[in-house]
């Protein structure tokens, strides 16, 4: 089994007027050979918009794209008429597919504060696909500190959205200081902390923003240190 452990501050940085994303892979002019994704996960941004601002209109293809808000609202628009607003425990996924056009923005009317949030992509089982959304908002799970299910296209796995990648799902945890989970028994791993503290059995302590890859076994046991919040990527084929 490897397990690699990749620091926040390490991760390549994009600012522009109103925005800073923060990216754990190879992404647009940040590139590096040996850092384009873990597995079927090529991009894992953690973006934090000030109000008004925000992506416009911009193009995807063949990609399954789950977006996930951790703090304030995030207003998406997409060129078959899809779209509406995120907001934190409401997980998102588009499916690309043949192509799509959309937008995301803080402007909702009345947003007074910075929207944070994490987009991850991952690669599907078919291209050329018709384009897809779906969104749906997680319920009092989330409060269990129990591994929730949030996108899935793995058999067997009961998501809030389904993504085209039938090798991949999606689990959060919102742990209490001492809680704990295991993360699934795959091959793959992805696990990324997105806030607060917590211990990673064969890894040690992981603060916010940190992210572990590993490979070659899960079953790993993961405690809050303080009260945080995990996101973790279980994955049963590679690219």
């Amino acid at each position: 089994m490897t397990c690699e452990v990749r620091r926040a501050a390490d991760r390549f940085t994009t600012a522009a007027e109103g925005r800073t994303t923060r990216h754990s892979f190879s992404f647009d002019r940040h590139y590096d050979p040996a850092n384009v994704g873990h597995a079927l996960l090529v991009a894992h941004n953690d973006d934090t918009v000030a109000p008004g601002h925000g992506y416009d209109r911009h193009p995807h293809r063949d990609l399954e794209i789950v977006t996930w808000v951790l703090d304030g609202s995030l207003v998406h628009r997409d060129s078959r008429g899809s779209g509406g607003v995120v907001v934190p425990g409401l997980a998102q996924a588009m499916s690309a597919g043949s192509g799509v056009l959309h937008s995301e923005r803080n402007d909702e009317p009345g947003a007074d504060r910075p929207t944070r949030f994490l987009q991850m992509w991952v690669r599907p089982d078919e291209t050329g696909l018709a384009p897809r959304y779906d969104q749906r908002e997680l319920g009092p799970e989330l409060g269990s500190g129990a591994l929730v299910p949030l996108a899935a296209g793995l058999d067997g796995v009961d998501a809030a959205v389904r993504i085209r990648a039938r090798h991949a799902a999606l689990h959060v945890a919102r742990l209490d200081g001492g809680g704990a989970v295991r993360l699934p028994d795959a091959p793959y791993l992805h696990l990324f902390v997105a806030r607060g503290a917590v211990d990673l059995e064969g890894a040690g302590r992981l603060d916010e923003a940190d992210a572990v890859r590993l490979a070659g076994g899960g079953g790993q046991r993961v405690t809050g240190i303080t009260a945080a919040e995990v996101l973790g990527w279980e994955m049963h084929a590679a690219r």
